[in-house]
């Protein structure tokens, strides 16, 4: 069995069918791209595997936990994290306020224990403190902790996005067009620190419009075109896939390739 496993999702609303019958597998340690046009249904997946819509139609099954009826909060605990296109941190926080905000979807003291700052509260901040500075310490930020978020480089920016992310104990990580907006050189640095998340054991689903980004980290390629899984295979193999090359270029050639 596929460590995430999508079976036959369809998203409806109303007459529009956003995603049609689209079944993906990932396995436990893999990086798998998914690509497609604007307006293919990418973030639409998205959206069905971390709850944010519930699908029309279909499974999503991870470790063997059926997720498709499930609540966004619940699929974080469950340990699928996700970036979005538009970075989203809470800026005027510090880089590991941000981390922080994170950890606290799996917090172990009530009410009770806020209030009233019990031993078990304080144990507790101490010890998601010094998993915040470890977290950091890994990706590379460690000397920006007590920097405000607004303040940081914008790869910097998406380092702690994707930190925030881990910070929830996610064990796989859905990254929405991390590249977006950066320059080349950040790109490179961007495409190293993935590899590093999944020498560290993490699970990445990415969703990129950089090509050369897509086809220099990923293991394997879905591509989705108006809703519907048109390929899947090795980035070489996609690459000269006559069907990608239609829906990127929107002509047949069968010397074409994407680069």
């Amino acid at each position: 069995m596929a460590y995430l496993e999508i079976d036959n999702i369809t998203m409806r609303f109303g007459g529009l069918v956003a995603i049609n019958k689209v079944s993906m597998e990932i396995n436990k340690g893999e990086i798998v791209s998914i690509i497609g046009p604007n307006g293919a249904g990418k973030t639409t997946l998205f959206n069905v595997i971390t709850g944010v819509y519930k699908p029309t139609e279909g499974r999503i099954t991870f470790e063997g936990q059926e997720l498709q009826n499930k609540e966004p909060q619940e699929i974080v605990r469950a340990g699928i994290a996700r970036t979005f296109q538009n970075i989203r941190l809470c800026k005027d926080m510090r880089v590991i306020e941000n981390v922080l905000l994170g950890m606290h979807t799996h917090t172990d003291y009530s009410f009770f224990d806020v209030v009233f700052r019990t031993k078990k509260f304080k144990q507790i901040e101490a010890e998601k403190h010094q998993e915040a500075l470890r977290i950091l310490e890994s990706i590379g930020l460690e000397k920006k902790v007590h920097s405000y978020a607004t303040n940081l480089p914008y790869g910097d920016q998406r380092r702690l996005e994707i930190s925030r992310a881990i910070s929830t104990n996610a064990k796989i990580i859905l990254l929405d067009e991390p590249a977006a907006g950066m320059n080349a050189l950040e790109t490179d640095a961007l495409l190293d620190f993935i590899r590093s998340l999944k020498d560290q054991g993490f699970t990445i689903i990415l969703i990129e419009h950089d090509m050369r980004l897509v086809m220099n980290i990923s293991d394997r390629i879905y591509v989705i075109d108006h809703g519907l899984k048109i390929a899947e295979g090795l980035p070489k193999d996609i690459a000269k896939n006559p069907r990608v090359v239609e829906a990127y270029l929107g002509r047949r050639d069968e010397d074409a390739e994407i680069s």
